[in-house]
């Protein structure tokens, strides 16, 4: 690998932004109506829909579900605010996980299974409705088992080969592994992180990338979950760039530390990756909340990260969010590689995703020469929990036209 850019450049790059995304908008008021709606309709919906309980039941079952309207946003604001008590984060991620899908499923299985009773004339109204409760509750439970055991495993390797039309034979079978997403936070997972590293060097890969989002809190607080990165190992280069939650926990600190563990920060800047005669722009760019944060010297910026490269020669670019696709399609790049997105993490999350980012999962097309890789993820954020999104480390081989056409 050869370092050919500079860390900064004293160009501006056009943001393009326009006034939010229709995510950022609803984002807004989320915080404010989400808490009542997951709490509060569930609980109608499994007590007082015609179920005919025992008055205790009825009045103990209203009162945790109100108990948890209070109790989960204090926590979470206590886990995730200035404070950061990891205690009070893991209860208000874990009631946050948990009610997101007993809310999914009352809505669903209160409407669909209580027709289909209904339809099927299977007991009175009173029967009917006891049938729906217990049949959201077990499939609650069985998700949120589930989803807590793929949440805490070590993912499976996920391997593609991509075909990049400007790569030189000389570079066809580069193997390029991703992880992205680790988010080491307040459920100590240093064990696990040891055994992600360990699943990354079965892979041989000449190049390692972390696409950001390390962990929820500062370098020195995730220190020791975090050191096992430090034994990666990769051919040619192990390559990082910033995620969001950098940004929300001292992104220098970051930064410094995977430059410590051996990882090559490419801040806005670009490696070059040469063999059998031919050369890969391997480049990256700070997260697109960089320059919001006010962290001198942060930003996302394309220019400064191709500077110098040769314009006619292939380029991978690390960018942690998709939506930075946009930029790199108008420039011309070969394969930008990204996370964020966690494929939605729980089901049905992935659609209210779309509403901000281009793709949640896999390989796309963006204009004519640019495709983008977004990765599942390799950990979880907030709620231990995986629901149809299940978690990936991944192998993608490049593969060169000019290679097969002569095989």
């Amino acid at each position: 690998m050869t370092d050919t850019s500079n860390t900064r450049s004293t160009a501006e790059e056009a943001p393009g932004a326009s006034a939010g995304s229709p995510l950022q908008r609803l984002m807004r008021y989320l915080p404010l109506i989400a808490p009542l709606l997951l709490w509060s309709v569930p609980c109608w919906v499994l007590l007082h829909t015609g179920q005919h309980w025992p008055l205790p039941v009825a009045l103990v079952g209203t009162a945790l579900f109100a108990l948890g309207l209070v109790g989960m946003p204090l926590a979470m604001v206590r886990g995730h605010g200035r404070r950061q008590r990891d205690r009070a984060a893991i209860i208000g991620d874990t009631l946050l996980g948990g009610v997101w899908v007993l809310f999914t499923w009352s809505v669903l299985l209160g409407v669909l299974l209580r027709l289909a009773l209904a339809v099927a004339g299977v007991g009175d109204g009173q029967d009917r409705a006891r049938t729906v409760t217990w049949a959201i509750l077990g499939v609650t439970a069985v998700l949120l088992g589930w989803g807590y055991a793929e949440a805490r495993r070590v993912p499976r390797v996920r391997r593609l080969d991509v075909e990049l039309p400007r790569l030189g034979a000389g570079l066809d079978g580069t193997r390029v592994a991703l992880i992205t997403d680790t988010h080491y936070g307040p459920l100590d997972r240093a064990r696990w992180s040891a055994r992600v590293c360990d699943t990354v060097n079965t892979l041989e890969a000449d190049v390692v990338c972390h696409t950001g989002d390390i962990a929820d809190g500062t370098a020195d607080r995730r220190r020791a979950q975090a050191a096992p990165l430090g034994t990666v190992k990769a051919t040619r280069a192990r390559v990082y760039v910033t995620g969001n939650h950098e940004y929300y926990s001292e992104a220098q600190g970051w930064v410094d530390l995977m430059d410590e563990l051996g990882w090559e920060p490419l801040r806005n800047r670009h490696l070059l990756l040469e063999r059998g005669g031919d050369t890969l722009v391997v480049a990256g760019v700070d997260d697109v909340t960089a320059e919001s944060s006010g962290l001198a010297g942060h930003r996302a910026h394309l220019d400064g990260a191709l500077q110098g490269a040769a314009p006619d020669l292939p380029v991978l670019l690390l960018a942690h969010q998709p939506k930075f696709i946009d930029r790199a399609a108008a420039h011309g790049i070969d394969l930008q590689l990204s996370g964020h997105t966690h494929g939605g993490q729980i089901w049905p999350f992935h659609y209210l995703v779309r509403l901000d980012q281009p793709s949640v999962a896999g390989l796309s097309r963006h204009g004519t020469r640019t495709l983008l890789y977004t990765s599942r993820g390799t950990g979880f954020w907030g709620p231990p929990f995986r629901v149809f999104a299940p978690s990936e480390i991944t192998l993608l081989v490049l593969r060169s036209p000019q290679r097969s056409a002569s095989a």
